[in-house]
């Protein structure tokens, strides 16, 4: 068994070699979002990896052009739907904010200061910044993240 330690949570998610980190994060309080069903299509199951990185498998092709889209990406990014954990010596950092997959996601939160920033699920740039009210129009012009996942889902179901 191989021991994944999650930001902010004491006890670790124990898996067997070749567990996708998107297991890991199932398994966990630690929820995300996959917008392309764990294809590799997206940004939705973006995560930072501390400590040993050769302890995950390396990168796929379709990981590294879906990392490419990233505005938040740095050396230490990986999906969670392509990372196969090896070894032991991971630490998971999840991005700060909260990917959304259609307007009605944020309708809820209409009138009040966003805690923490809405993230595209597409390329995760910020639709709304930390601090910023909600207002009934902004969520309108969100529609095209609607649009957006409608196709990534489409999509997904033509890839293997």
């Amino acid at each position: 068994m191989k021991a994944v330690h999650l930001d902010s949570i004491a006890d670790p998610v124990e898996v067997v070699t070749n567990t996708r980190l998107l297991e890991v994060l199932h398994r966990s309080p630690k929820k995300i979002v996959t917008a392309c069903g764990g294809k590799g299509l997206c940004a939705t199951c973006h995560v930072y990896v501390e400590g040993d990185v050769g302890a995950l498998s390396p990168r796929t092709p379709r990981e590294q052009r879906s990392l490419l889209m990233l505005r938040d990406a740095r050396p230490n990014s990986r999906l969670a739907c392509q990372a196969k954990v090896q070894a032991n010596g991971i630490q998971l950092v999840l991005p700060r904010g909260r990917f959304i997959e259609s307007a009605s996601d944020v309708e809820d939160l209409i009138g009040r200061r966003a805690e923490y920033p809405i993230l595209h699920p597409a390329d995760g740039r910020t639709l709304i910044e930390t601090g910023k009210i909600i207002t009934r129009g902004r969520i309108t012009q969100l529609s095209s993240v609607d649009v957006d996942v409608k196709e990534l889902k489409a999509l997904s179901m033509t890839m293997v």
